[in-house]
């Protein structure tokens, strides 16, 4: 099983950040896995509940499969994990899952609010057999408000959000971000949430209540285009690649491609006139200071490409870099992938031993934690692959103390 860091010294890790954490994981898709995979990877024990029949849909109904029925879209999202197939509309299942609850720190739910309530496992309820329970929810739109019995998709709150009406070329059609990010931000803001109440739980008797949404976590993300319209009074515009608090910031052509600069400061300003020698773009009123700079983006980046149509994106990118311009190449996934050496040397390439998949490579986590390096201990689990295991645990791991009488 491949470790996507080890502490500084080279020794073996010892323990993990969360070991002793238990995560009963109710969710599926991305944003919910995507916050238990991290948490997952952290050490937590995360136990994943599934529909007996079918499983997370991502199982069989996102992305392509390989070589058996399970998908590289849930492959991608729930190694680290155990699997226990339960019905919750049975009793017998409601109540196993609730005998688990008694041995848990955290349940982690992102159905439509109201479902889980239906279904007997929402948090009062599982209040009721462990008071140190920390429950999260993740939604479309949140638990409350207009427009909260919405079906949430990563794609709706982009556009609700404001988020695609800044992204693309300004007059194009609407475009959204390729990347989910209010499925990812969602999961990424639900785990901060849960480590915030393991924190605030303490070795005290009181979980606590938390949610976050698709919508929510996508408009968080939106502080530069906020600000921006707080400023003017009037709403961002697509910028395409540009940045719409300072410029230069963007791509911009060469003779075989395309580079990033990043220039957004006066001193790196004056530094990328002097490595594309152009000192008369210092002293051109459009381009004196970075509030003329931005006014004036698309005569900017004329000028500069017009410069940079003289050698190829290598060649620039290893003159600006030279004086200290930040810079880069634009590069597709096959590049970055698979010949990237800071990737490689930074282990965000990493893969699991799969009994139905083989070898499979996975991205690896970004966070380093020197004395508690993350691990891919396990591959993602078939349906049920855990269910003896992990209900067998129920009598020997311990449970969370009995409510006293009259307790809320």
């Amino acid at each position: 099983m491949s470790t996507t860091d080890t502490p500084r010294d080279g020794a073996a890790p010892s323990r993990s950040a969360l070991a002793g954490i238990r995560i009963l994981d109710l969710t599926q898709v991305m944003s919910g896995p995507y916050c238990t995979m991290i948490l997952a990877d952290l050490g937590a024990d995360v136990i994943k509940i599934e529909n007996p029949v079918k499983g997370d849909q991502t199982r069989a109904s996102w992305g392509y499969s390989v070589v058996g029925d399970d998908s590289r879209a849930f492959l991608s999202l729930n190694r680290n994990k155990r699997s226990v197939s339960l019905d919750l509309k049975r009793d017998e299942d409601r109540e196993a899952f609730l005998a688990l609850v008694r041995t848990a720190d955290v349940v982690i739910e992102n159905f439509r609010p109201g479902v889980a309530a239906r279904l007997g496992v929402d948090y009062a309820s599982v209040r009721e057999h462990n008071q140190r329970i920390i429950y999260a929810s993740i939604s479309g739109f949140g638990q409350t408000g207009p427009y909260s019995q919405r079906p949430g998709y990563d794609l709706i709150a982009q556009a609700m959000t404001g988020v695609m009406s800044v992204m693309g070329e300004e007059g194009g059609a609407p475009v959204k971000s390729a990347i989910p990010i209010a499925d990812l931000g969602a999961g990424m803001f639900c785990t901060i949430g849960i480590l915030g109440a393991v924190i605030a739980r303490g070795d005290g008797d009181e979980g606590q209540y938390l949610e976050t949404s698709l919508f929510e976590s996508a408009l968080a993300m939106s502080v530069w285009e906020s600000a921006e319209f707080w400023s003017t009074g009037e709403p961002p515009r697509p910028l395409g690649s540009a940045n719409r608090m300072s410029a230069p910031y963007q791509a911009l052509a060469t003779s075989d491609g395309h580079l990033t600069i990043g220039a957004n400061n006066e001193k790196l300003w004056r530094l990328l006139c002097e490595v594309i020698e152009a000192p008369d773009l210092v002293q051109d009123p459009r381009f004196v200071d970075n509030n003329r700079r931005m006014d004036n983006r698309v005569e900017l980046a004329a000028e500069l490409e017009r410069r940079f149509a003289g050698a190829t994106t290598d060649e620039w990118v290893e003159r600006l870099l030279a004086r200290g311009v930040p810079a880069g190449p634009i590069r597709d996934y096959e590049q970055v992938l698979t010949d990237d050496p800071h990737v490689r040397a930074r282990n965000m390439v990493t893969s699991f031993e799969h009994p139905v998949e083989g070898r499979t490579l996975v991205l690896g986590s970004p966070l380093k934690l020197s004395g508690t390096p993350v691990q891919v201990r396990t591959p993602p689990p078939l349906l049920g692959e855990h269910n003896d295991e992990v209900l067998g645990e129920i009598a020997t791991r311990p449970v969370a103390p009995e409510r006293s009488a009259g307790a809320a």
